[in-house]
């Protein structure tokens, strides 16, 4: 057994220094990939006025050694990181480390300062779940988890900023200059944290021991405290993963309050193809995913204690959560006449003389900087927007389900794909394969799987080490019946639920990137680019921005109450198996 787990665990690193090491060549041939002369970039950003003459651009490559081609340049960096040195910016001239070590400095401290606020937000949305011991179909939770960050950040600091002036609207100065930042990411984060506790604590709160408690006069706050002991190990790796994000996947809402953090780094410098600084950033997130997913493993290990090993696990049977037709019902009326009234307006007709129109019969959402309808973009947009969203969603559902079978294979991977921003992985992808909508949702769904695929490898660990299924061994049952029967039905509905939450994300992540050149292209009508296109002048016309916002803001209600009306209905069908066993876990 301990050979075997050794093996596991090699394959585990094995995995992950691949994954490294093809990262880091990646980035390091970025400007071979998309086909731009290096020396052009480097001296367009030393100096804008200069003339692009064959002098200066061959003087620039004997400078940074380009002539030696990029294999020779990736083999130097190399062996300078082994001792330590990350080398000299290409643009600046000066140390890659400390540009490094100061924006990752600030990155921190940013996080912390969000997981805070997502954490808090995420008690509020558990709380009434603890009070009332029944769960509601969460879409409020999801709604949260769907605001879009920059366009929280932009609001904020008009609101909090500008308007009335009680913080800092930019920079980097003191501990005024944490709030809003960590406002616009800590809401979201804990929309989606909240919804995933409050969506796992009713199926606990009705296990056998928490009657036998109440009736031995256990307060309430030391069950409730039990419950959630019982409920957090499969959950930790995703609080991993949110921190994580905070840092390398603040890039907007570093850019919107001039945050000099590492993911703002990173993205200067692969817009200036300064590859040492864009390296030393790479390697700088990376190296935070890996610590970070190790602490939250750790964590998970010590609330389980010695349940896992001893295999007196008992995961709790389906519970149908308290979920009214009504609500998708409307949700869906909603955004359907929405989409379908602006599918009979033209989306690209430019009308100057109606620019930033308030909403009006004639233009009821109103109009944007171009004096295009709103309405009509919204509608023409919702198929590329909710349909590449989708697709990414369920590629990234069946890949987490196919990984969860193989946690320690897949470790490494994912370590780097959830350390990795979207933009980064954009840009790379962009340079292979050209910007546009494809090669966005191709980016996306290479980092998108690692939170779902933690989630289903918990799951599936629980699920085999608990109770009733070694029962299901001992009496014969084959690994194919317990797979179908016990394993898959146990994992695939939690974890196609935590999917469904993160549909808005994912449809933002392609507007972050349509945003920066990388996706979608002007003058389409995405989602993400209406949002992007009107954050100029929301403060003057605020409904071009909230009307793709709160779209998107009901596609996450609409998703997470249906899913949470069909799993109480298939509940309801369905005669869960008796549980022999059921312990809180580590109590």
């Amino acid at each position: 057994m301990r050979s075997r787990i050794r093996r596991l665990a090699g394959a585990a690193a094995l995995t992950r220094l691949c994954c490294l090491i093809a990262v880091l060549a990646a980035v390091g041939l970025l400007p071979w990939l998309s086909g731009r002369d290096p020396a052009l970039a480097v001296l367009r950003a030393r100096s804008a006025e200069q003339d692009p003459t064959e002098e200066a651009l061959q003087s620039v490559r004997r400078d940074l050694g380009l002539d030696a081609g990029p294999l020779s340049l990736l083999g130097g960096w190399a062996s300078d990181l082994l001792h330590g040195d990350l080398g000299t910016s290409w643009v600046s001239g000066t140390e890659v480390l400390p540009s490094v070590v100061a924006g990752l400095q600030v990155s921190l401290a940013l996080m912390g300062a969000s997981l805070g606020v997502a954490v808090l937000l995420a008690c509020a949305l558990a709380a009434p779940v603890l009070v009332r011991g029944r769960a509601s179909a969460g879409a409020w939770a999801a709604m949260l988890a769907a605001v879009p960050e920059f366009l929280l950040a932009t609001v904020a600091l008009l609101l909090f900023g500008v308007w009335l002036g009680w913080l800092p609207t930019s920079g980097w100065v003191g501990p005024e200059n944490m709030v809003l930042p960590a406002l616009a990411l800590g809401v979201p984060g804990g929309g989606l944290l909240g919804r995933l506790v409050a969506d796992a604590l009713p199926a606990v709160l009705d296990e056998r021991w928490v009657e036998l408690w109440r009736g031995a006069g256990v307060s309430r706050a030391r069950i409730a405290g039990a419950a959630l002991r019982r409920v957090l190990p499969p959950l930790v790796p995703q609080f991993g993963m949110v921190a994580v994000g905070f840092t390398g996947g603040a890039v907007a809402v570093e850019t919107v309050f001039a945050v000099p953090g590492i993911g703002r780094t990173a993205l200067g410098a692969a817009k200036s193809q300064d590859l040492p600084l864009l390296q030393g950033s790479v390697l700088a997130l990376l190296a935070l995913g890996l610590v970070t997913g190790a602490l939250a493993a750790l964590a998970r290990r010590r609330l389980l204690g010695p349940a896992l090993r001893d295999a007196s696990l008992a995961l709790p049977p389906a519970r149908p959560v308290r979920a009214r037709p009504a609500v998708p019902a409307t949700l869906f009326a909603v955004l359907a006449v929405t989409i379908g009234w602006g599918l009979l307006r033209d989306p690209y007709a430019v009308n100057t003389t109606a620019r930033l129109a308030a909403p009006s019969w004639q233009h009821p959402l109103g109009t944007d900087g171009l004096g295009r309808d709103v309405l009509a973009r919204l509608g023409h947009g919702a198929a590329t927007t909710v349909g590449t969203a989708a697709a990414v969603c369920l590629l990234s559902l069946l890949v987490a389900l196919a990984m969860g079978f193989w946690p320690r294979i897949a470790e490494g991977a994912a370590d780097i794909a959830n350390a990795l921003p979207p933009v980064i992985v954009g840009i790379l992808v962009a340079a292979a394969v050209g910007p546009g909508t494809g090669g966005a949702a191709l980016a996306v769904a290479l980092i998108s799987w690692p939170a779902l695929s933690a989630h289903a490898a918990a799951l599936v660990q629980e699920v085999r080490a608990s109770a009733f299924l070694t029962a299901q061994r001992a009496i014969g049952a084959s690994p194919f019946w317990i797979l179908t029967r016990h394993v898959l039905p146990s994992v695939a509905a939690p974890v196609a639920r935590h999917a469904l939450l993160r549909l808005p994300g994912i449809a933002l992540a392609l507007a972050s990137l349509g945003f920066l050149g990388l996706g979608a292209q002007p003058p389409a009508p995405e989602w993400g680019l209406l949002l992007d296109e009107s954050r100029a002048y929301v403060e003057r016309a605020p409904w071009a921005a909230l009307a793709p916002a709160v779209a998107l803001a009901l596609l996450a209600g609409l998703a997470v109450s249906g899913a949470a009306l069909a799993q109480g209905g298939r509940t309801r069908r369905i005669t869960p198996a008796p549980v022999t066993k059921e312990a809180p876990v580590g109590v």
